[in-house]
C-alpha cells in the first residue's frame, strides 16, 4: 500500500486490492470512494450539491500495520494487511467497522440498455394508479460494464439504526432486519442510515440496493455502480448527522406558512364549483382549512396527464382561484409524467423527442425535457393562480399494482425494478422523483419568488428537500395496523433526512376490492361506526405531522361527513383541527428551524434520548419538535367494523417516558418523572400527548387559516427544568427569507430564579408588527389545557422588540 495526496485535499490508498480515496469535506464528513479502475468516476452526483471545504485541518498517521486519516472530530484507520476500515471518535472511541476482510466488494456486471423497434406494440392500460403503458417486447443489448458493490459493517450489540426512507412493514430499528430499496407506490427510498452510535451513513448511489443485517450478513449492497461512493457522517447527535446530510446534499426550503394548516383532499373533487363549496361550507362552520385538493383528471377527458382544465368542469379557472383566495383557501393541483390521449402536451413531448421508451413518460434526467414539462404546467395550470403541486406517481414504472394475492417481497421487487430497467438506465432508476422535483422547483423559482414552491410527491430520494417537496406514504389501507406500521416508517423517512412526511389521513383505501392493495374492509366507509374511530385516530395522529392532509377514495373525508356538532367523532376532528392552528406559532418555528438549523421536525425518540437503551425501537411514540412527546392510539376501543359496538376495553394506553427529565400530561397538568412505564387516559377525543418539563411553547388564539392575525400569543412554559425556544416569523409565502428578511425571538425559561427573559429580536421582514402581545402561562402540576380558549395568563406583556425580563 501506498498513498498520495490529491491537489491537498485527499489522501488516495493503492493497493492490491484497487484504490481508496479519503476525503474531508469537513471536520466530522469524510467522502470516501472505492474503485478498480485506473481512475476515479468523474460522473456528476445528482444527490450532492457543491461542497465549500470547512474543516480546519487533517492529517495522516502512518504505522507499520495501518494508516489513519485524522481530523479534529473523527479517524479512520484502515488495516495494510486487510484493507478494513475502522471509524473512531476524536477520543478513540469505536463507532463502527468493517469486517477483518470483505469490508467492501465490487463485482463486475454487465449493464444493458433497451432497444425499442420503430414498430414496438405498447400496451395501454387503465389502472387503479392511472394510465400506464408498457412495451411488451424490448431488445436488450450490452451497453457497458460496471459493478455491484458491497459495504459491509460490523455493528455493535446495543446499537440502533434508522433511516433508508419510508417503507411499509411499520420497522423502525433495522438492526435483525432487510430493506430492498428500490421506488414504489408504498415506498420511498433514501439511501442514508443513522445509528445511536453517533454516525451516519449517506450511499451516493441511485439503483436498485439492499440493506441487510441478518443471517447473510450486516451489509448495504447496490446493483449497478461505477466504483463505491459513500459519505461517513459523524455527530454524535442525531441533529449534528442530519445536519452533515443537508450539507452534503442541500438545504430544506422553507414552505408556505399555510402548508402546516389543514389540508382537505379527496378522490376527488370533479369541477370549480365543488371545490368552491367545499371551502365554503368549512368557512361557514366556522372550522380551519388552509388547501382543497384536486387529484387526477382535471384535464379533459381521455387526456390523461394534459397539464391544463376541463373547460367544462372548470370553465373559468381564473375566477375559481379568485374565490378561493377570497376564502383565503389554497389549491394543489395533481399533474403526473405520463401522458396518453393525443393531448397537445403529449404530442409536444413525442415531436421533440422527449419521451421515454414506453412512449408516454417524459423523460425527467433530460434538461430540456424538464423545461418544457414546466412550461406546459405553468401555461396550462400555474397561471391560473394555483398555489401547490401534487406530482402524483413519481415512479412511474411500477408495475405489481394488480392481481387478487400481493407478491412475495423478491417478486415485487423483480417485477418493479425490472421494469424500471427497461424505460432507465439501471444505474438511476431510484432518482426519477429527484430529477422531476428539481424541473418543478426549478421551473417556479424561474417565474417568481412570491410563491413557495411545494410539492406533494409520492417517492423521494436524497437531496430532494431542497425542492421544497414533502413525501406521503402511498396508497395504503383502512386498517388499524396500518396506522400502526405508518409511524415508524415515516420517523425513518425523517431519520433519513428528509424533514416533510405525510399520509392519507383515514388511509387511501377504506373498503375491499378485487386487488391485493384495497384491503380496508370498511363497506360503508364514513357511516360506519367502526371506521369513524379509526378515522378519527389517524386524525389525531396526522394533527402531529409535518404536513396535515386527509385524502383517499371509497368516502369523502370532509369533517361533517363523520357527524355533527355535538356528537363525538366530529368534535373530535374539530378539536384537532383547533389544536393545530393553536399550535402554528409552534410549528412554524419548528419549519424556520428546519431552514435554518437543519432541524428534524417528527423525531424518533433516540434523536432526543439516545442514552436511554429504551427508546430504541419504541414504534408507536415520538417526539413532535423539543416539546412534545406523541402517543398515537393504534386499537380500537368502541367500535369494531359494521358499528358494531365493543365493550369491555379499556380507553388507555401504555406510554413510555423517556429517562432524564420531567414530563406534563399536556391535557391535565399531571407531572411524572421520566425511565417509566404508565398507563395513559385514551378516551376517543384524547391522543395522550406529554410535554417535557422546561419546554416554551407558543400556542396562538383560534383561527380559521394559517395566516390569520394570531395576536395575542401565549407562550407556556413548563416548569420544572431550564428551556429556550426560538420563535421564528416571516411573511409566509415568498423567499424573501433568503436574503435574511425574517426575524427570531430568542426566549428562555431560567427555573431556579423563575426567570422569563425575552431576547432582543434579530431581523426583520416586511409587515413585522411593531408589537406583540405575549400572554405567559406558567405550567405547573395540575394545569391542564382548554384547545377551545386561551387560558388565564400569569402576566401579560407588549413586547416591542428589546429585551425584557420577567419574575414570577
Amino acid at each position: 500500500m501506498f498513498v498520495t495526496k490529491e491537489d491537498q485535499n485527499s489522501v488516495i490508498l493503492n493497493t492490491d486490492r484497487g484504490k481508496f480515496k479519503l476525503e474531508p469535506l469537513a471536520d466530522s464528513i469524510v467522502h470516501i470512494t472505492y474503485t478498480l479502475e485506473p481512475a476515479f468516476s468523474s460522473k456528476e452526483s445528482l444527490m450532492i450539491v457543491p461542497q465549500a471545504r470547512d474543516y480546519a485541518s487533517w492529517h495522516i498517521e502512518d504505522s507499520d500495520k495501518s494508516i489513519s486519516l485524522v481530523t479534529e472530530r473523527l479517524k479512520i484507520v484502515v488495516d495494510k494487511a486487510t484493507c478494513a476500515f475502522s471509524y473512531f471518535d476524536a477520543e478513540g472511541g469505536l463507532l463502527v467497522k468493517e469486517p477483518d476482510d470483505d469490508g467492501k466488494v465490487l463485482d463486475v456486471v454487465n449493464v444493458m440498455r433497451s432497444v425499442f423497434g420503430d414498430n414496438a406494440e405498447i400496451e395501454i392500460e387503465q389502472t387503479v394508479d392511472g394510465v400506464r403503458s408498457r412495451v411488451k417486447d424490448v431488445r436488450q443489448e450490452l451497453d457497458r460494464v460496471a459493478y455491484h458493490s458491497k459495504l459491509s459493517f460490523v455493528w455493535s450489540e446495543n446499537e440502533a439504526i434508522y433511516g433508508l426512507g419510508s417503507h411499509e412493514e411499520g420497522i423502525l430499528d433495522y438492526r435483525d432486519h432487510h430493506q430492498y430499496l428500490y421506488q414504489q407506490n408504498l415506498k420511498a427510498v433514501v439511501p442514508m442510515f443513522i445509528s445511536t452510535k453517533g454516525y451516519g451513513v449517506l450511499i451516493d448511489s441511485y439503483s436498485l440496493m439492499t440493506f441487510r443485517d441478518d443471517v447473510y450478513g450486516s451489509y448495504v449492497w447496490t446493483d449497478i455502480d461505477d466504483e463505491m461512493d459513500y459519505y461517513f457522517i459523524y455527530g454524535p447527535e442525531a441533529d449534528q448527522i442530519i445536519e452533515g446530510y443537508r450539507k452534503l446534499t442541500g438545504k430544506a426550503t422553507m414552505l408556505p406558512k399555510w402548508a402546516y394548516g389543514y389540508i382537505q383532499s379527496k378522490e376527488r373533487y370533479k369541477s370549480q364549483d365543488e371545490l368552491i363549496l367545499v371551502a365554503e361550507e368549512y368557512r361557514r362552520r366556522n372550522v380551519p382549512l388552509d388547501c382543497v385538493v384536486l387529484d387526477w383528471m382535471s384535464w379533459p377527458d381521455g387526456l390523461w396527464g394534459q397539464k391544463s382544465f376541463d373547460p367544462a368542469r372548470f370553465p373559468d379557472p381564473k375566477a375559481m382561484m379568485e374565490r378561493l383566495h377570497q376564502l383565503n383557501v389554497h389549491l394543489m393541483v395533481s399533474i403526473w409524467p405520463s401522458m396518453r390521449g393525443d393531448g397537445s402536451n403529449y404530442r409536444e413531448m413525442k415531436e421533440k423527442g422527449y419521451l421515454l421508451g414506453n412512449g408516454a413518460t417524459y423523460n425527467a434526467f433530460d434538461e430540456g425535457a424538464r423545461r418544457l414539462y414546466w412550461e406546459q404546467a405553468y401555461e396550462g395550470i400555474f397561471s391560473h393562480g394555483i398555489d401547490a403541486w401534487w406530482c402524483d406517481c413519481t415512479e412511474p414504472f411500477e408495475a405489481d399494482w394488480n392481481g387478487k394475492v400481493k407478491p412475495e417481497p423478491e417478486q415485487r421487487l423483480f417485477i418493479n425494478t425490472e421494469e424500471m430497467k427497461k424505460y432507465l438506465d439501471p444505474e438511476y432508476i431510484n432518482a426519477y422523483s429527484l430529477e422531476h422535483s428539481k424541473g418543478i422547483y426549478e421551473g417556479q423559482r424561474g417565474v417568481t419568488a412570491e410563491k413557495r414552491v411545494l410539492n406533494l410527491t409520492r417517492s423521494a430520494y436524497a437531496g430532494q428537500q431542497r425542492y421544497g417537496t414533502v413525501t406521503w406514504s402511498g396508497d395504503i389501507s383502512a386498517r388499524w395496523d396500518t396506522l400502526r406500521k405508518q409511524i415508524a416508517d415515516g420517523l425513518n423517512f425523517c431519520a433519513a433526512g428528509m424533514p416533510y412526511w405525510t399520509l392519507d389521513i383515514g388511509a387511501f383505501f377504506v373498503k375491499n376490492g378485487e386487488q391485493w392493495f384495497w384491503n380496508g374492509g370498511y363497506e360503508k366507509g364514513c357511516d360506519d361506526m367502526g371506521y369513524r374511530e379509526l378515522y378519527a385516530r389517524w386524525f389525531q395522529y396526522g394533527a402531529f405531522l409535518p404536513m396535515f392532509r386527509s385524502h383517499g377514495t371509497d368516502t369523502p373525508r370532509e369533517v361533517w361527513r363523520f357527524g355533527q356538532p355535538g356528537e363525538i367523532f366530529y368534535d373530535t376532528l374539530v378539536k384537532f383541527i383547533n389544536l393545530r392552528y393553536r399550535l402554528l406559532p409552534y410549528i412554524y418555528s419548528l419549519a424556520g428551524k428546519v431552514t435554518l438549523e437543519d432541524y428534524t421536525i417528527m423525531r424518533p425518540l433516540a434523536f432526543d434520548f439516545r442514552h436511554d437503551g429504551q427508546v430504541y425501537d419504541i414504534k408507536d411514540q415520538y417526539m413532535f419538535g423539543p416539546a412534545f412527546l406523541v402517543n398515537p392510539v393504534t386499537k380500537p376501543m368502541y367500535y369494531e367494523r359494521d358499528s358494531k359496538e365493543l365493550t369491555g376495553i379499556e380507553k388507555s394506553r401504555r406510554v413510555y417516558l423517556p429517562e432524564g427529565c420531567m414530563w406534563y400530561d399536556f391535557w391535565t397538568g399531571q407531572k411524572l418523572c421520566g425511565g417509566q412505564l404508565i398507563e395513559s387516559a385514551a378516551p376517543i377525543d384524547i391522543m395522550p400527548l406529554y410535554v417535557k418539563a422546561g419546554s416554551i411553547v407558543p400556542m396562538g388564539p383560534l383561527t380559521q387559516y394559517a395566516t390569520e392575525a394570531n395576536s395575542p400569543i401565549e407562550l407556556r412554559v413548563y416548569t420544572g427544568s431550564d428551556g429556550e425556544f426560538d420563535i421564528y416569523q416571516d411573511e409566509g409565502d415568498n423567499y424573501n427569507y433568503e436574503k435574511g428578511e425574517y426575524s427570531i425571538i430568542p426566549i428562555k425559561w431560567d427555573d431556579s430564579r423563575k426567570e422569563l427573559s425575552i431576547g432582543n429580536r434579530r431581523g426583520t421582514y416586511k409587515g413585522m408588527p411593531e408589537e406583540i402581545e405575549f400572554d405567559v402561562v406558567l405550567v405547573e402540576v395540575g394545569r391542564g389545557i382548554s384547545v377551545e380558549k386561551s387560558d388565564k395568563p400569569d402576566k401579560t406583556m407588549i413586547y416591542d422588540g428589546d429585551a425584557v425580563t420577567m419574575r414570577f
